[in-house]
């Protein structure tokens, strides 16, 4: 990768817009060159993110477009980049914002800036008065540029992007809109006394029952799910409600990577109204796989997802109405209790909103503490 020194570039700029499958190619390949002397860059499965692209896999773009878009300098790749403009999101927020996402570039204002150009040049095109991002393809995803935590890799479905990417933003002049954060706590630092007085009190006030997702009645559980996601988050900065058909695909993805005990739902009156999902961390087996699952791909995927030490919280949601009783303790308390018997050392609680004070003192308050911070940026048109 690239030092975080500016280059200064002398060479006559390409903007390549992806329509063949070579460039489709290169728009994948990109980022194993610039990360190949990064060893806390994950490479993505090279097929899963082919996927995103393609309306027969990728049921985002049933309500979206993605246009993908290289800069070529001589012939070769430097940078990357793809507008994105999501009906859903316009329509739920009243707004007219477009995305850009998937960017990748050396370390140049010139290229940079060339790929930060068409993406504006097409949002302008489609009516957009704003342009936000990095979203990958949107906030149900991967999403921002690390701001923070460099140190680390990241966990599943969390990005990592060098520090200069934010200098490239904001020289070309965008402007924070939002700082995402991630918290860390290890299982060996136990629960809190105090804590676990709350949970008895909890339990004892509302008579929560807490269970794990049934894989049996799979279709059942998920619509729990779907409608404790779509309905606890609805008030959330950017967020936009999943579709039916992207939820199924979510569930799809995540099938064979859950652990039942892992997704619990809490239950008043025999109704489930919060569910936390929490999986284990399979960048740690990515990591191994250099992008490619093969027969030998395969065969390292089974050995070290037996050694996978960490996990992700990755859902958290309480519906409304029950959000003032303490349920919330409830699930945590008993996701913990599962990680430490299942034998996981550690969890990243990931992403909070910044000014999300109420889950961010919560978590505080469990003994975690922040270890990365990430950015989204956005220019008005």
């Amino acid at each position: 990768m690239r030092s975080s020194m500016n280059v200064k570039h002398q060479s006559v700029l390409e903007m390549v817009p992806v329509k063949t499958k070579r460039e489709a190619e290169d728009f994948i390949e990109l980022p194993f060159h610039l990360y190949k002397n990064d060893p806390n860059w994950i490479p993505p499965l090279r097929k899963e993110l082919e996927k995103v692209f393609h309306r027969k896999y990728n049921p985002f773009l049933q309500h979206a477009e993605i246009e993908r878009f290289l800069c070529k300098d001589t012939g070769r790749t430097v940078g990357r980049i793809a507008c994105i403009i999501d009906e859903n999101h316009n329509r739920f927020h009243e707004e007219k914002t477009a995305f850009f996402g998937f960017f990748e570039s050396i370390n140049d204002n010139q290229v940079s800036g060339k790929l930060f150009d068409s993406a504006v040049a097409l949002s302008r095109d489609r009516g957009m008065e704003r342009l936000r991002g990095p979203v990958n393809p949107s906030m149900n995803a991967e999403c921002a540029f690390l701001l923070e935590g460099f140190d680390m890799p990241p966990v599943l479905m969390m990005p990592y992007t060098p520090p200069y990417y934010l200098s490239l933003a904001e020289a070309y002049g965008f402007g924070k809109a939002k700082d995402l954060y991630a918290f860390h706590k290890t299982n060996s630092a136990g629960i809190p006394e105090r804590f676990e007085k709350l949970v008895r009190l909890v339990r004892q006030r509302t008579k929560v029952v807490i269970r794990p997702f049934e894989m049996k009645h799979f279709d059942r559980d998920m619509e729990h799910i779907k409608r404790i996601y779509n309905a606890a988050w609805e008030n959330n900065w950017g967020f936009v409600p999943m579709t039916d058909a992207e939820m199924d695909q979510t569930a799809k993805m995540l099938k064979p990577l859950a652990v039942p005990d892992l997704v619990l739902f809490a239950e008043v009156e025999g109704k489930p109204v919060a569910v936390s999902v929490t999986i284990p961390d399979y960048n740690e087996v990515l990591k191994h796989l250099n992008g490619s699952l093969g027969l030998i791909g395969l065969a390292k995927f089974a050995y070290y997802r037996s050694k996978i030490t960490g996990l992700r919280a990755l859902i958290f949601g309480v519906l409304k109405e029950y959000r003032k009783a303490g349920l919330h303790a409830v699930l945590y308390y008993e996701s913990e209790k599962a990680a430490q018997r299942l034998g996981y050392h550690w969890c990243e609680l990931s992403w909070n909103l910044e000014d999300n004070y109420e889950i961010n003192s919560f978590d505080t308050s469990l003994g975690s503490t922040i270890y990365k911070k990430y950015r989204i940026y956005e220019i008005d048109l």
